[in-house]
This record gives C-alpha cells, structure tokens and sequence, in this order.
C-alpha cells in the first residue's frame, strides 16, 4: 500500500531541472545585486572624484576674484594717492609716468576738471599709444555717465568695457575707472585710469593660468578677455563667480579639463575597507563627541549654577534690556533694591514703574540715547529710583553695551548700586570732621586763654588808670585859666580809653569767632582779609614768647575761592606750631606769615615759616598722621585737619626747611573767578 503521509518522488527530468532552474535564479539575482552594488560604487566614486575636481576649480576661481579683487583695490589706493599728492599737471605727469611703469594692466591715465574737460593725460610705456584723447567725454557716453555716477556717489566707478582696435585687425577690450577727486564734499575733478581686460587677468598668479583658461565675461555670457588654455581631457568643468564692480559688474570664469581617473579595477575593496574605516572612525568619533559632550555639558551646568550664586550673592543690582529698551534680566538684588519680583520686571518697557513720575520724562530721553548707540561714561552717574513702597533712594548706575558671542551687541546691561548707606555714611564723616573741627579750635582756644589772661590785664590797667585820672580832673573843679587844658587831658584820656577798649574787643572777637562755627560755604575772601582776622591771636602768643611777628600779604592779591573760617584755623595752627617750635630758643625767633601769586597758575599761595630747630626725619614721615603728637599735651590733630582742609579746596600742604634755618609750611587756594 502507499503511505498516505509520505512525499510523492519527484519524476527524473522534472523536478531537478526545477530545483536547478531555482538556484540559477537565485545565484543571478546575486550576481545582479553585486553587479548593481559594484555599478552604484563605481558611479559614487566617480561621482566624488567630479565633485572634488568641481571643487578644486570653484576654490581656484574664488581665489583669481579675490586676487583680482585686491588687486583693484590696490589700484584705486594709488590712485587716491595720486589725486593726493599731485594738484599741478607738471608733477602730475611725471608721478602718472613713474605709477604707469608699475601698473602693467593702465594703458593711459586721465586727468579731468569737474566738467571733464581734460588737463592731463599720460600713455603705459608696454602699449601702443590709444588714439588721442577728447578734451570732452561728449562722445564717450558710457565714461562720462561712469562719471557722473562717481560725483554723485562720492566714489569710484567703472564704465562698460569696449574694444579698441589696434593695426593688423587687432585690438584690445578696455574697461575704464573714474575716480572723482574730492576735497571735503567739494569735487575738483576725476582721475581716469584705462584698464586693459587682459593686463588685469595677467596680474593673475601663474598656478592659475596654468592647465585652465580664465576669462573675463559679460553677464550674458559674451567672453571679453581670456588668459591661458585648459589641456586636453575628457571632460571639461567651469566655475562662475560674479565680480561685483560699480557701474560695470563682470563674470570671471574658469575652464579647466581632467582627465577622470580608471577607479573600477580597485573601487570595491578600497571602498569596502574605506567605509569600514570610516564607520569604525565614525563610532570613535560618536563616542569622544559623546563623552565630550557630556563633559561640555557638565561644564557648562557648573558655570551656570556658579554664576547664578554669583549673582545671588551680589548686592550690586544687575538689570539687562533689549535694543527696544525692555527688561531682559534683573538679579535678587535690584529686585530687592526696587521692591518688584522678577516677572513684574522682565518685559517691561519706558516708563519704569521704577522711576519717579517727576523724572521719567528725563529717564525716557537718556534711554533713547543709550538706545540710539551714544556710550555712557566709564565713570557712572547718579540717578534716584522709586522703590515699590513710594520711598525714593539714589542710584550709582553703570551702563555697557551687551555683546553676544557672534560680537553683534544685544542690548545694554547695567549695574545699580544703592547709594543710601554712603550718603549716610558721608553725612556721618561730614559731622565727625566738623566735631574735629570744633574740638581743634576748642583745644586752641584753652590755650589762647592763659596768654588772653594776661593781654588783657594791660589794657584793662590802662583804661582803669585813665578813667581815675579823668575823674579826678573832672571832681577837683577846674582852676582859672586851666579849661582847656583840662578839657584836652581828659580828651586825651578818653581816646586812650577807647583805644584799648577796642584792641581788648578785638583779641575777645577772634576768640568767638575762632570758637563758633559759622557757616562754611565757601566765597570770594581777600588774602589779607584772611591775615587779619587771625592776627591779634597770633600777636598775643608772639608776645608772650618775646617772638618777632612779619606779615607780608599785599592787598593788591586777587581774592581766593575759600571756607573762610576753615583756612583761618589752618593759619592759626601753622602759627601756633611755628611760635611754639622756637620757645626756648636764644637769639632772635621770626614768624613770616606771606601770601604770594603762583606764577603760571590762577592761585595764591600762603606760608607760615619759622626760625626755629627744624623738623627731624623720623618726625617728617609721621607728621600728618592723625594722633601723632609730640607735645605732653597736644591731642596730634592739627596737622591732620590742617591737611584735609587744605586738600579739600584742591591743594596740597607741604613743609619744607627754612636757609639758614627753622621750617616753612605752604599751600596755595584757587583764585575767585
């Protein structure tokens, strides 16, 4: 029986010739898709080898237009140095002569009035002569609107080229540059340079002519001048770039023929291993950018979070807006400086809800300048901000373009720093130094007292003794005859009174003053009004110390830009120390109070100098320093205010000794304008 679950045999000469028939086809498609792989590489390489020899010959014609490019350029600076230098047709003939022997591409330089009407021209030494030039461009249409254009545009401009012919049916194709010559915006004429097409091509490098033709065409493809000839080859490529000049805009091409290579015996295997190269270079290469990526990346999230604790932690405000004006960025602290959170900032444009309504006009306009490209200063300026609970503070505002990566400026980004707590510190360094003051002129009035004590006991004596003389005259009657001698005794008396009585007034005024603090708003004061003020204070120490007191201050000096009771203090503490630097002294002690005019500037200069020891080395370098003293009693302050005084109304406190001895101090005062 026959087993029902068994394959039939396949008959001999059928179902072989099947099977057979079936592999054939098979092995054909393979043959097919292996003829068709190795048919796609052969075309990919031979199409990467055209595309690279396209490349080759489109990077050899960007670098002939930019050569020509440079070279022009050149061209037209020695022109600009022509027009320049030459203003007569003498001068400019031989200098024209001299540019020609260097220029192998000129064949004749012009030289034009504003009507182009010709005062010069020169021929190139390498060509035959041109025709003739016309005294005017008239039947030159295309050169003289080339002209016309450049007067209009301030600037160079090239005519359309056109053929010259030459004898022997030969010619050249000439292109033309005007130049007007300009003095501010005043032309004085044009500078016409001939160019000859093939002379510019010969200024090409030599590697490019060398294999390929290049040529110059017009922009609908007609061939003007051509230099050189490409080989023989079995394709010829061409690369076009357009040569962008005013008024005449050219085609540069190139031509160059390759012979393309025999790739197919090798193209399998070497495409085969380049691309597994390439694929296990490109994995390499996916795996370094990967990772450096990532670290680029973690870098970059450092930098991030570093500068955004940066700027946390900054106290300076830091605000950011667009070229439109509006806010970009703020940090915590202009947000805590203004009151506002950062979403009721960014985006906000003029007006700030952060200026005051009274300002804003003026805020509105400097912010059109700083939008409009006008730079602040390096320096800063101040401002005052409104903050969100209406309170008003001044500002200190830094302001800087914002420059991208790609260098194009963005916007402007400012610094704001509150000037709240130094105003109030200023203020509180103010009063500290008016109490210094206060307390220097206290201390020297301590010891004005001792010597007022006995100053004022003559006068007094004297008035007292007077008085008692005119009484007594006055109580014994007088006798007969004697009336008018009594009456010029106690005349006599009377103004001996008064005179005493006023010089006792005067040492009392210039302690009060000396003690009370008047008002230190600087005015116009005269030198010698300065002098004597504080003289009877010093004549009383002078006296006291036996000391010879000089006063040299002409009245004729300009009055001087000051604080008056300010520099009187300095001028008593400059004396006090001088008289006091020679107590004890044998031989004749001077005190020299002067004020002279600074020659070559508008100031006067005041000295205190004495006769005394001098100042020792050791004392020098620490005289001005606050505290430092070298009297049992002194408090080391004098000096030290004497300084700031001096420093603030823009002088400078020196000491210096004194031939043949003792020390001067001097500092000079601004000249009241």
């Amino acid at each position: 029986m026959t087993d029902m679950h068994s394959w039939p045999t396949p008959l001999p000469g059928h179902g072989a010739p099947a099977n057979a028939w079936r592999r054939r086809g098979l092995w054909g498609m393979l043959v097919l898709v292996v003829v068709g792989l190795l048919a796609t590489l052969v075309w990919l390489a031979r199409s990467y080898e055209m595309e690279q020899t396209q490349r080759d010959l489109e990077r050899d014609n960007t670098y002939a237009a930019q050569a020509l490019r440079q070279r022009l350029a050149r061209n037209l600076q020695d022109l600009h140095g022509l027009a320049a230098t030459q203003t007569e047709a003498v001068g400019w003939t031989a200098a024209a002569g001299s540019m020609l022997g260097e220029h192998r591409e000129w064949l004749r330089l012009q030289w034009r009035d504003p009507q182009l009407q010709l005062l010069a021209a020169v021929d190139s030494p390498y060509y035959a002569p041109l025709p003739a030039p016309d005294t005017d461009l008239l039947p030159n249409v295309d050169l003289g609107q080339a002209c016309a254009q450049a007067a209009k545009t301030a600037g160079p401009v090239y005519a359309p080229s056109r053929f010259v012919p030459r004898p022997g049916g030969l010619g050249d194709e000439v292109m033309e540059l005007c130049l007007p010559i300009l003095q501010g915006t005043q032309l004085q004429g044009f500078l016409i340079a001939a160019h000859t097409l093939e002379g510019v091509l010969s200024q090409l490098p030599v590697q490019l002519t060398r294999g390929q033709s290049v040529s110059l065409t017009e922009l609908d493809g007609t061939r003007l001048a051509v230099q050189g000839a490409p080989r023989r080859g079995t394709r010829v490529f061409v690369a076009q770039q357009v040569l962008d000049l005013p008024g005449a805009p050219m085609v540069l091409r190139l031509e160059g023929a390759r012979q393309l290579p025999d790739v197919f015996p090798n193209v399998l295997t070497a495409l085969v291993t380049g691309l597994s190269i390439a694929l296990v270079t490109v994995l390499v290469l996916l795996a370094r950018d990967f990772r450096r990526r990532q670290a680029a990346e973690a870098e970059l999230a450092q930098a991030l979070s570093f500068r955004k604790a940066m700027e946390d932690s900054l106290v300076t405000g830091l605000r950011a807006r667009d070229l439109q004006g509006r806010i970009t960025y703020v940090n915590p602290a202009f947000c805590a400086m203004v009151g506002y959170e950062p979403h009721e900032l960014i985006g906000r444009g003029a007006p700030m809800p952060y200026w005051p309504p009274e300002h804003a006009h003026e805020y509105g306009e400097r912010q059109v300048q700083r939008l409009a490209g006008q730079a602040p200063g390096r320096d800063g300026f101040e401002s005052v901000f409104l903050r969100k609970d209406g309170t008003r503070f001044p500002v200190l505002i830094f302001e800087a373009p914002l420059i991208a990566a790609v260098g194009k400026q963005t916007g402007w980004m400012s610094a704001v720093m509150d000037m709240t707590a130094l105003r109030r510190a200023e203020e509180l360094s103010r009063s500290s130094q008016e109490r210094l003051q206060a307390s220097a002129r206290l201390a020297t009035v301590g010891e004005m007292a001792s010597l007022m004590s006995h100053e004022l006991n003559q006068p007094l004596a004297v008035i007292s003794s007077y008085a008692t003389g005119s009484l007594n005259l006055l109580q014994g009657g007088p006798a007969a005859g004697a009336d008018a001698a009594m009456l010029h005794d106690v005349r006599t008396a009377l103004t001996r009174i008064a005179d005493q009585a006023g010089r006792a007034g005067k040492v009392i005024h210039s302690v009060r003053d000396l003690v009370r603090q008047r008002s230190t708003a600087r005015q116009a004061v005269a030198p010698r009004e300065l002098v004597d003020t504080v003289l009877p204070l010093v004549q009383l120490q002078a006296r006291k110390l036996d000391a010879l007191l000089q006063v040299d201050v002409p009245p004729t000096l300009p009055a001087v830009w000051c604080e008056p009771t300010m520099i009187e203090q300095v001028l008593i503490n400059l004396a006090r120390n001088g008289l006091q630097a020679m107590d004890g002294l044998r031989g004749t002690r001077v005190l020299q109070l002067r004020a002279r005019s600074v020659p070559g500037r508008a100031s006067v200069e005041f000295s205190v100098a004495d006769s005394g020891d001098g100042i020792p080395d050791d004392i020098a370098s620490q005289l001005f320093t606050p505290f430092f003293t070298t009297k049992p009693e002194g408090m080391g302050l004098g000096l030290s205010l004497c300084r700031t005084v001096v420093e603030q109304h823009g002088g400078t406190l020196r000491h210096a000794p004194q031939s043949p001895r003792g020390t001067v101090f001097s500092f000079w005062l601004p000249v009241a304008r």
